[in-house]
């Protein structure tokens, strides 16, 4: 089994950082994502990643709406080698889990077409073809078309839906609606899962 924590929309919040760094420590978990939002209108997210690199574990990381992609580059490359840009990547665990992901949304600092968030996600598939990948699992900071986090009034996407339906991965952890935290659901055999900022401990 792949023990995660999951969490997004952290928007600068270095207290609950540091909770959830402790809740990632007391629960031994293999690595922690973050599905983008960690700044606050692309303010530098200052002491947002180092608790989390602290435990030495894989730190993934997206862009959201509040940050643009060359911020996640950038702390990527200054918590390296634990952090990594997931956005149009994948990595695998010693178990065999998959995870791939795009970051961004429709709008904000990095707007993603329909178009971009289907293809960064199929470039970041690619790379877990042929790999004997037991547990796929995709990560967006969008959350998809048609799914329950509409209820916010804001139509999820196109893209990521359609990349659920082509690439059929086990499990899906989107962020972005902060009221849809904690919501579960199913499209086709797709779980997903909507996190946001009291983290997610999840085992594959």
């Amino acid at each position: 089994m792949t023990k995660i924590l999951a969490a997004g929309d952290i928007h600068g919040d270095t207290g609950l950082v540091k909770k959830l760094a402790k809740k990632a420590k007391d629960e031994n978990v293999d690595l922690v994502i973050l599905a983008g939002d960690l700044a606050f209108f692309n303010t530098e997210p200052k002491n947002i990643i180092g608790p989390f690199a602290k435990l030495k574990k894989p730190v993934l990381l997206l862009h959201g709406n509040h940050e643009s992609l060359a911020t996640i580059d950038f702390l990527t490359e200054l918590y390296s080698p634990e952090a990594k840009n997931l956005h149009g990547y994948s990595l695998i665990t010693k178990d065999k889990v998959g995870i791939f992901g795009a970051g961004g949304a429709d709008f904000g600092l990095s707007p993603m077409s329909e178009k971009e968030f289907f293809n960064t996600l199929e470039k970041a598939y690619k790379g877990l073809k042929g790999k004997g990948i037991k547990k796929k699992i995709m990560v967006t900071h969008m959350h998809p078309f048609m799914s329950k986090a509409e209820f916010s009034g804001f139509e999820g996407s196109k893209g990521i839906r359609k990349a659920i339906k082509n690439f059929k991965p086990d499990l899906l952890l989107s962020g972005h609606i902060h009221e849809a935290e904690g919501i579960e659901e199913k499209i086709g055999k797709t779980k997903i899962l909507h996190i946001g900022r009291k983290g997610k401990v999840i085992e594959v």
